[in-house]
Order: C-alpha cells, then structure tokens, then sequence
C-alpha cells in the first residue's frame, strides 16, 4: 500500500464512531475540484508512510478508537487493499471505506471477504456528464456495477456528491438520485472553492449562492 497521510483523530468522517482517517496515495480520476492534490497527482506526492509505523500508531489506539476510514486517492487501485483491510479489521476495528467506485471487482472481492463496515462511495455526477466530473474517460458501467455491489451487500453505506455550479447542475443532482434509487443513502456536499483543488481556475467560476444551496439541500431532504 502507498500511504498519504494519517488523520489521527476525527469525530466527523465515520457515523458515529471516534476514528482515525488513513489517506491511500494514487487515484485514477483527476476531478477539478479535488481537494487533495497532492495525493492525486505523482508530482505532488510526499514521501509515503511507512505502514508498519501505521499500524503501529493503530495498535496503540486500540481501545481508544472504533473506526478506521480508508480513503484517497483511490483505495481500490491498490491490489494489495484487501489484506490492508484484513490487517485492520483482525485488530477489532470496524473499517469504513471511502470510493469512487470505479472497481467493482474490488468492491465485491471486498464485501465477499466481510472486510468493510461501512461503504462512502462518490457519485461524481449524472452518467451524461460524469467525464466532465472526472476530468477522464470513465467506463459508466462499472460506476453502475459498483452501485450495485454495495447496494446488495448488506453493509451499511451511503452515496455522495460534491456540487459545484459548474461541474454538477440540479438537473445531474436529479438524475443521481433516480439512477441511485429511492432507497439509496444520499448526501449533498456543496464544494469548496477556497480550499485548494486540482484546478484553480474553477475559482474564478460562478457556484451555487446560499439561498440556491439551501434551497437543493431543502428540496434534496424532501
């Protein structure tokens, strides 16, 4: 596994659980308005952690933390995700993984093994306009498989996009949602343009004002 970083401490990114956040290094997409760079792409890439000094650092949590949340990067392109995980889970931690879900055959070889507790996927953006989310040519039908894997596999999970104005529209919004289904698990994030992000000229872009924002997020909850 090539590691990114180490959050040592969140009350936010696991539902409900006290956990620490292990960043994979590497993704396949490069989506504008990423927020993590330098773990996109190789000419930002740090030094990568040591794994075993990770492991380390979890064995002296235990007790301390419940969760642990993968993310990126992309966790799936790493083949070896699946023993990283099982490392994790035989230390008695439930696992949260984070995806773009451009790998269902990791997802399911994943959810057969038992080695995830709770599933994030990122829904970029309608079908129509997912390569304009992604900033790569995307097979759509594997971002539909991987729907469908977690869907099935009876592990708790939930679906989100991040909106920005000129990425996702409300009609993309709208077309997630039924491609999802009613019974899906669905967030809206709003993007954030004074972050940094992979393009930098989105920030010269119009977004989404608070009253149209709270407006979606009111009609989204309906």
């Amino acid at each position: 596994m090539l590691l990114g970083g180490l959050l040592k401490f969140t009350l936010i990114d696991y539902p409900g659980r006290v956990s620490a956040v292990i960043f994979t290094q590497g993704c396949n997409f490069r989506c504008p308005f990423c927020h993590n760079p330098e773990l996109v792409v190789p000419d930002l890439f740090h030094d990568p952690l040591g794994v075993e000094g990770v492991f380390a650092f979890l064995e002296k949590r235990r007790g301390q933390l419940q969760g642990i949340v993968v993310t990126g990067g992309e966790p799936t392109i790493h083949p070896d995700l699946p023993d990283f995980l099982r490392r994790i889970k035989a230390m008695g931690y439930l696992v949260k993984l984070d995806t773009n879900g451009s790998r269902p055959d990791m997802i399911q070889a994943i959810a057969d093994a038992a080695l995830v507790d709770y599933w994030a996927m990122d829904i970029k953006s309608s079908l129509e306009n997912y390569c304009k989310a992604t900033g790569v040519a995307v097979d759509l039908e594997l971002i539909k498989a991987s729907i469908a894997v977690i869907k099935g596999s009876g592990i708790e999970y939930e679906f989100r996009t991040t909106a920005l104005k000129s990425i996702v529209s409300e009609a993309d919004m709208e077309d997630i949602k039924r491609m999802i289904g009613s019974d899906g698990n669905y967030h809206l994030r709003r993007g954030n343009l004074k972050a940094k992000i992979l393009d930098a000229g989105l920030m010269d872009l119009p977004d989404y004002s608070a009253e149209e924002w709270e407006r979606i997020k009111t009609k989204s909850s309906a």
